[in-house]
């Protein structure tokens, strides 16, 4: 599983997979788009091109040769089954596919026709309108988005509760489907329960995650889109874990193998116990069968493999956020078959760098604890102490601790079928010790390691460490607490949480004749009382389904509307399913403001484009000329980061413009005085610096009005009516 707020899921031990790339690789994700035209192709390339593209939208979440029940309910085609649907599951898979191909851009329909034929234009739409309303294509942080973001937020007005990865995805797609939107968030920070800490000082300094942390599946991964569209690396969770003994000494690989083995076929019993059972086996937990089986068989009956075996059960909790005691041994993994596939990663640089990209510009209210939700016909009102807040709608995302424990006072009260699912489902904790250290005495090649317990009772503490130094930029651990522990965790004084880890990583490195030194800085988390959350992520309890997530993810009156980790039945526990959650409900609320007005949605006018002349112009006056290359900004804005364009001219003959090449990127003004400060070099030496040290990839006319058709619109607009002050001319 994963790690949505305060979780952190790791993937299960026993569950690794091989990666099919072993690194991210940015460059291999985005291609140029200027291939695209319609050319000829053979049969088996067509073949060969369809399949890839139906295997593409498979990880997203398509069947292979099926309509999703949303489409069906959108009605994408005229009769189900047959030549129609069949001809529109293949455009479909081609959109998606195309836009995946290059998630920086915003793909407009008119793309789609350049490689569709023309008979097809009725599905090209049917398509193009459901992937864009459902979150399918066009949605992140891409800064060429902009220009397709309407700004008249004419559609409605929505509160959102709850600035977290739910809360911003929502907020951003509703104002990009032109509604008001305003997110009132309790705490002083966006994120919730995802949560980057900067611990150190003095010249050292380490990002480290006291909540969500790792991205667990890339393939398909809405969060994998993001860090594409920032240009931001991931680094692969290596699959190497050393497991340690009390004594400090590495577990025997043989017996470590045999227990691990052990395990798994225990856990392959107990799917065939709960189909036996059938139903009685939801009144059981998982922890009892488990139990039952390890003596039936003979599973870790000596004293080490015992605590080999508690080590597993351990990690198991911290998949689930959940003691074993409590997870239901019917549905405990019910969301297995919908887990992203590909390499687990962490984030360079922290989570936090998503978060705030989603947060930016977002109209957001910090310090708002709302008290009280009041909904009806006319509308909805939100309570934050003195204050009130008025729309058409309202979206929920706050964690279900918060909503077991009804801080929230609805009015009217919730229907009893959501309050008995919010009652029966799980919420579970995980905390962690974060600590920053002077050097990396656990050594360069560990992502992670574990510890094993002398007792049962203890088996979650501090049994897994993750090694944040090659994405943190310090010396920075994370130790994680887990079931019971986790819980008496709470009430532990910081101290003794830090002496009992430190003599742990003191057993392990002591006997190896390395020096354990003090930490610099520690963090001890709190998941289980903080006030916006009360707990880490949700499971399924005893007595609960899956079925409960879907009745948690039921609007209420077409007024009331839920979203967040707890919500999504396929992606429970992640971060990356609060964010598909927040995506969700605002197609859910676009639907509901289409049905209120009896017709189908008029789609928001969108950038459609602009001319070779328009870019022209831009570039007879440059804000920074230099040598061949030219410099063109949007002149509205001081932010060092905001982005324009360059143009680098080749073989210039004055007397014959038409000879001339002439290739463009993007570049931010930051990035245009960095390279100005190449100094008085050469040309060449500056395109070099501005593709090896800038990574700026260079594209022809044709490709820079595609890609950037919307940031030259921004730009022109800009300078109507506007004078330059940023002229640079250098020669």
């Amino acid at each position: 599983m994963d790690t949505p707020s305060s979780e952190g899921s790791a993937p299960r031990r026993t569950l690794r997979r091989k990666a099919i790339r072993k690194n991210y690789d940015e460059n291999a994700m985005d291609e140029p788009i200027e291939t695209s035209k319609k050319k000829f192709k053979t049969k088996q390339q067509l073949e060969k091109e369809t399949e890839t593209e139906a295997l593409i939208a498979l990880s997203v979440g398509f069947p292979i040769d099926e309509l999703l029940e949303d489409e069906i309910r959108a009605g994408v085609v005229r009769e189900l089954g047959g030549k129609e649907q069949n001809d529109y599951i293949v455009v479909r898979n081609h959109i998606v596919a195309r836009w995946r191909s290059n998630v920086r851009v915003w793909l407009l329909k008119d793309r789609i026709r350049e490689s569709v034929s023309s008979e097809c234009e009725h599905l090209i739409s049917a398509a193009y309108e459901f992937l864009l309303f459902n979150g399918y294509i066009n949605f992140g942080v891409s800064p060429l988005f902009n220009g397709y973001i309407p700004e008249d937020g004419s559609e409605g007005s929505v509160i959102v509760v709850g600035a977290g990865l739910a809360g911003l995805a929502a907020a951003r797609q509703l104002l990009s489907f032109g509604f008001k939107v305003v997110v009132l968030e309790g705490r002083s920070r966006p994120g919730g329960r995802v949560y980057t800490q900067k611990m150190g000082g003095k010249g050292r300094f380490a990002a480290v995650e006291l909540g969500g942390s790792v991205i667990t599946g890339l393939h398909a991964n809405p969060l994998g889109v993001l860090a594409r569209q920032l240009a931001i690396p991931l680094h692969k969770v290596r699959d190497h874990c050393p497991l340690y003994n009390s004594e400090g000494e590495v577990v025997d690989k043989a017996v470590d193998s045999n227990v691990e083995f052990g395990f798994n076929k225990l856990l392959d019993k107990v799917a065939e116990v709960r189909e036996m059972m059938g139903g009685a086996a939801n009144k059981v937990s998982l922890g009892e069968v488990l139990e039952t089986l390890r003596v039936l068989y003979g599973v870790a009956k000596d004293s080490e493999e015992r605590k080999l075996f508690d080590w597993h059960l351990a990690n198991l909790e911290y998949a689930n956020a959940g003691c074993l005691s409590n997870l239901s041994a019917a549905y405990w993994d019910q969301d297995d078959p919908y887990e992203m596939g590909g390499d687990h990663c962490f984030l360079a640089g922290g989570n936090w760098r998503l978060i705030n990209a989603l947060a930016e510009g977002l109209p957001i209210l910090y310090g708002k604890r709302v008290d009280a939700i009041k909904y009806g016909d006319r509308g909805v009102e939100v309570v934050s102490g003195s204050q009130r807040f008025q729309g058409d709608m309202i979206l929920c995302t706050v964690p279900l601790g918060v909503l077991k424990k009804r801080c929230i006072t609805f009015e009217p009260e919730l229907p009893r079928r959501k309050q008995a699912a919010i009652d029966r489902l799980g919420f579970g904790l995980l905390n962690k010790v974060a600590m920053l250290f002077p050097s990396v005495f656990w050594g360069d090649d560990l992502d992670t390691f574990g510890c094993l317990n002398d007792s049962s009772i203890d088996r979650g503490e501090f049994f897994l460490f993750y090694a944040y130094h090659t994405v943190s930029g310090g010396p920075a651990l994370v130790a994680l607490v887990a079931g019971e522990a986790a819980q008496r965790f709470e009430c532990t004084e910081p101290s003794t949480l830090l002496h009992r880890v430190m003599k742990k990583l003191r057993s392990i490195y002591g006997p190896k004749g390395v020096v354990v030194p003090d930490p610099i800085q520690t963090i001890c988390t709190r998941w289980g009382s903080d006030p916006f959350s009360y707990g880490s992520y949700s499971h399924v309890r005893v007595g609960s389904s899956g079925v409960d997530y879907d009745i948690l993810a039921e609007s209420v009156n077409n007024r009331l509307f839920f979203a967040g980790e707890a919500t999504t039945r396929q992606h429970p526990a992640t971060m990356h399913g609060a964010y598909l959650s927040g995506l969700r409900e605002a197609s859910r609320i676009q639907r509901v403001v289409n049905v209120s007005r009896g017709y189908p949605r008029k789609p928001v006018q969108r950038y459609s484009g602009v001319s070779n002349d328009v870019l022209e112009d831009l570039f007879k006056r440059p804000d920074i000329a230099s040598g061949q290359l030219s410099f063109v900004f949007n002149p509205s804005t001081d932010d060092p980061k905001s982005l324009g364009l360059v143009r680098v001219c080749f073989d210039s003959f004055e007397d014959d413009p038409t000879n001339r090449l002439q290739l463009y990127s993007i570049l931010s003004w930051e990035q245009a005085q960095k390279l100005q400060e190449v100094g008085e070099s050469s040309n060449e030496s500056k395109l070099t610096y501005m593709v090896n040290n800038l990574g700026s990839k260079l594209m022809g006319g044709n490709a820079v009005l595609d890609t950037c058709g919307a940031l030259i619109s921004v730009i022109a607009n800009a300078r109507k009516g506007r004078s330059r002050t940023r002229v640079v001319a250098r020669q």
